[in-house]
């Protein structure tokens, strides 16, 4: 038994307590094993535990090592889902619609549109999610709360894509009401889009250190890296991009 395979069923049991607490099903919340940094031989091991979905914040570092794990025979008959996680750099658009099944982080329509255009005919359409600054921090990604209705009615009238939900990182505070306050706005802002017309399902929110105050608000994907794979170097953790942990 590999620590990643305890870890993961810590953060499992984390997960079903934390649903059981607010009445909800434990199967209405995915986990998102956020492996950025990590090897292809420690998602080897996540998989082996039983997990299927995964998050990469760094587009190349992603492909990289998707590429590195359908090389293994007994992972590449595996059906892996991919988010990714990271701010889309326009330049880098494509390789985002080519090799993985989720977005997070749309945050402008140009980016949307990229990835409309360059999502292939072959493969289903891509979901994504809105990210939200729902702090109104200056230095996070996301766009503000008076401009989502606008751009999420702009995104999904594009073809290729589907939009499924939001996604916020909140200022880090202690306290689990206080965790819960951001989640709550969020929360909101989706059932504001949905009585719009939007027909969303997704909350992506919550990390390793506040996923039972986003569970408790409606979280239906939360990102845990550090709970799982352990703490990161210490310069990949400064790293602003990092958007699930």
């Amino acid at each position: 038994m590999t620590p990643i395979y305890t870890n993961l069923q810590a953060v499992r049991q984390r997960i079903f307590a934390a649903c059981l607490e607010v009445r909800r099903a434990p199967e209405s919340v995915s986990l998102i094993a956020v492996s950025k940094t990590w090897p292809a031989e420690a998602v080897c091991a996540a998989v082996a535990a039983g997990q299927r979905c995964f998050g990469e914040n760094y587009i190349q570092e992603g492909v990289r090592k998707q590429g590195e794990l359908a090389a293994i025979p007994e992972i590449s008959e595996t059906a892996l889902e991919w988010h990714f996680i990271g701010p889309v750099q326009g330049n880098k658009t494509r390789l985002v619609a080519e090799h993985f099944d989720w977005a997070h982080s749309i945050d402008r329509l140009k980016i949307a549109e990229r990835l409309a255009r360059q999502r292939p005919p072959e493969l289903p359409p891509l979901n994504v999610c809105i990210e939200v600054n729902i702090d109104g921090e200056a230095d996070k990604h996301g766009c503000r709360p008076a401009e989502l209705a606008a751009l999420a009615h702009e995104i999904a009238r594009l073809p290729r894509l589907r939009l499924r939900g939001l996604m916020c990182i909140p200022a880090p505070v202690s306290g689990r009401e206080a965790q819960r306050a951001p989640f709550r706005r969020l929360r909101e802002l989706k059932e504001a889009l949905c009585a719009d017309g939007l027909p969303l399902d997704t909350l992506s929110m919550g990390m390793s250190h506040d996923l039972e105050a986003a569970i408790a608000e409606g979280a239906t994907l939360v990102r845990v890296g550090t709970a799982i794979f352990g703490e990161r170097a210490k310069s990949a953790a400064r790293d602003p991009s990092i958007q699930g942990a």
